[in-house]
């Protein structure tokens, strides 16, 4: 996966993930919203076979964006290995 920074500044973040889909953008979009520092977040993908969606951040007061998406990807992470552990889990039984 590519990722472009499409704008940058000091409360907002634009990203465009080349090559990927809804699913990712909505992971990640639901574990920005969960954090208490972000004002706004949110994707756009205006057709899979034409674009890349483009995710937005936008933090409340002093809060860095690029923070906010950093801890976003590290819950997903922690999401999907209690996914896969408890999958296995089951499967074994």
């Amino acid at each position: 996966m590519k990722i472009n920074i499409i704008k940058k500044s000091d409360n907002e973040l634009k990203i465009e993930l080349v090559g990927s889909t809804h699913s990712i953008c909505n992971l990640l979009q639901k574990r920005l919203l969960d954090d208490k520092t972000v004002e706004f977040a949110g994707y756009d993908l205006p057709h899979p076979l034409a674009s890349s969606p483009v995710i937005y951040v936008r933090m409340k007061g002093t809060a860095k964006p690029e923070e906010a998406l950093i801890r976003a990807v590290e819950k997903v992470r922690e999401t999907n290995d209690a996914f896969s552990k408890e999958l296995e889990r089951v499967l074994k039984a």
